[in-house]
């Protein structure tokens, strides 16, 4: 019989006989642990070299827009050098101000910028958002046409030092009596939008178009609407850029018929010459067109208004504010004149109504939103708006 001591003595001697294989399993599990703890080093002295050599909020961006949003993320872009004046300055000082800005999101769209995974991921999402339930044909046919690298940015930077100074112009009636014009045209690019009226206005409004933005609904409209108060055709300055708001099909439509000089196949724009708007003979690169993800990601950052909820096929932000966005996500200081403050009811509607009219709001846009956007981003030194009492 063994004893509890001799018993006590087997159990010592089966797990030293046992211990060689533990220490080779403690080993392994070492070894592998080592392995581990040496990759998530690498990957984290990675991840600061890569913040150190980009603002943290770009890195940020890069890790979540992807999984958080439905609009496209130029995952590939690295953040331009600006100058000291920049907005972007601004905004990085600011966690606010970081938390809504992304210039990471494409703003115009082009041949290049149209590749299959674009084309799935925005198969989802409506226009002017995306391009649920339209022809690729039609989609594809007019971005192809939109070869000219200039077609992908709306200028050039001579230097990273140069300091790009752009004034965006609304038609509110704040601006009648203003004497504002050679201030607008002292501005390197001027945006226009819609019945942009110029004779007549100079010395409130200036003289100087280097972009004219609208959806082909506002621009066919305004012709008709403001002929009588002097919008008898588009800004034609030479050089301009025509920047498309793609709210609906026909603007893809008007876009390829415009750079083909031809007559507009199909839609409610059947006929229609683009010699007649926007002059013989325009180049292809003085085109352009704002990226469906621009205009999702702005309208979910800056103006989601409940509108969006209960009329969701209809709202859009206005032409003035989109193009007013444009500007913030590419010039270096933005100036907004002609755009509703606070004290707007003070004024007529447009700068060039012959009697005072109120302005009327309609449910495919937020105008009261966009005026305190407008306020915020004023008192937070990212634009400067024009404001004014009434006299």
């Amino acid at each position: 019989m063994i004893s509890v001591k001799d018993l006590s003595l087997v159990i010592i001697m089966k797990s030293t006989d046992y211990s060689p294989r533990i220490y080779c399993r403690n080993t392994k599990l070492w070894l592998c642990g080592s392995i581990v703890a040496a990759c998530v080093c690498f990957v984290y002295w990675n991840v600061l070299g890569l913040m150190s050599s980009e603002d943290w909020s770009t890195t940020f961006y890069r890790a979540t827009l992807e999984t958080e949003v439905n609009w496209i993320v130029n995952d590939a872009a690295e953040e331009e050098a600006v100058p000291a004046c920049s907005l972007r300055n601004t905004i990085k000082k600011e966690d606010t101000l970081k938390r809504k800005f992304s210039f990471l999101v494409p703003v115009l769209q082009w041949r290049d910028s149209f590749i299959n995974s674009h084309w799935q991921k925005l198969q989802n999402e409506p226009l002017p958002y995306g391009w649920k339930d339209q022809p690729f044909y039609e989609i594809n046919k007019t971005l192809s046409l939109l070869s000219h690298p200039a077609n992908s940015h709306l200028f050039e930077r001579k230097t990273s030092e140069t300091c790009v100074r752009c004034a965006v112009v609304g038609n509110g009636g704040i601006l009648n009596g203003s004497r504002q014009g050679k201030n607008i045209d002292s501005h390197d690019y001027v945006f226009r939008v819609n019945g942009a009226v110029i004779q007549g206005f100079e010395d409130d409004v200036g003289t100087k178009t280097s972009f004219y933005g609208f959806t082909t609904d506002s621009l066919k409209n305004s012709l008709i609407d403001y002929h009588q108060d002097g919008f008898d055709k588009v800004p034609r300055d030479p050089g301009i850029g025509y920047i498309f708001i793609p709210a609906e099909i026909r603007a893809y439509l008007m876009l390829a018929a415009a750079i083909q000089g031809v007559s507009v196949p199909s839609g409610p724009d059947k006929g229609d010459r683009a010699s007649e708007l926007f002059g013989y003979n325009p180049e292809t690169h003085q085109f352009k067109m704002i990226h469906p993800s621009f205009i999702q990601y702005v309208t979910q950052r800056f103006l989601k208004s409940p509108q969006l909820e209960q009329y969701r096929n209809l709202y859009i932000p206005s032409s003035g504010a989109l193009m007013l966005l444009v500007a913030l996500h590419t010039c270096d200081q933005v100036s907004a004149y002609g755009f509703m403050t606070e004290n707007y009811k003070d004024f007529s509607c447009h700068y060039y109504d012959k009697v005072k009219k109120p302005l009327v709001s309609y449910t495919n846009h937020d105008m009261e939103m966009e005026q305190r956007l407008w306020k915020q981003l004023h008192s937070q030194k990212v634009l400067w708006l024009y404001q004014r009492q009434k006299k």
